[in-house]
């Protein structure tokens, strides 16, 4: 297997996307607020019209807080990278970077089948780059040196998997059944708690 040329530690790469990941985080809270000088009824409406934004901002908040340590994890070990890995992680922050928008879509138009396919597109897609970049790593041993996996990589897989799978199940189920297909994501709950279970186990 021909060994590709490094262009240095991962060390900056790392830098910028826990920037990316924290500024995405943040953005996600911008449509959380309440105006001022309500009337006490005016108020309690305004907080109750709040909770769709904030189960928004939940759902993505787990999502790029799980992509991010996925990331890091990944690259606990990787002390050289290459062309192809700088180009995939960085299309994955561009993704993550994109995330507040579906977010914004999902909480302000939840019962519109084209914001559950939206947001489902963009997660699915996130997590086929982290599966990618987790491929290419795991089968380029020289970029790790002497270090071995962090994770279990079969299980980050099926970790991995499962996400980008649920999500695009959702894709042609919203079409079908409209916005309640974003209920499938409930699937992720039971998969999370075994692979990290698996984890705990192993590690």
């Amino acid at each position: 297997m021909k060994n590709p040329n490094p262009e240095g530690d991962p060390e900056r790469l790392l830098t910028l996307a826990d920037g990316v990941f924290a500024i995405a985080i943040t953005l996600l809270v911008l449509d959380l607020s309440v105006p001022q000088g309500l009337s006490e009824g005016d108020y309690h409406r305004a907080l109750r019209d709040q909770l769709p934004n904030l189960g928004a901002y939940a759902i993505s908040l787990l999502v790029l807080a799980g992509f991010w340590r996925d990331h890091r994890t990944m690259f606990r070990t990787v002390r050289q990278v290459d062309a192809q890995v700088i180009s995939l992680t960085v299309l994955g922050l561009g993704l993550a970077a994109l995330l507040p928008f579906p977010t914004a879509l999902i909480s302000e138009y939840g019962d519109e089948t084209v914001s559950v396919v939206v947001y489902s597109a963009v997660v699915a897609a996130l997590g086929l780059v982290h599966l990618a970049l987790a491929t290419v790593l795991s089968r380029r041993p020289w970029l790790r040196g002497d270090a071995g996996p962090v994770r279990d990589e079969r299980i980050s897989a099926i970790d991995l998997g499962a996400t980008v799978t649920v999500f695009l199940v959702t894709i042609p189920l919203a079409l079908l059944i409209g916005a309640a297909a974003m209920w499938c994501w409930l699937v992720l709950v039971p998969v999370k708690v075994w692979t990290g279970s698996r984890e705990g186990a192993t590690g």
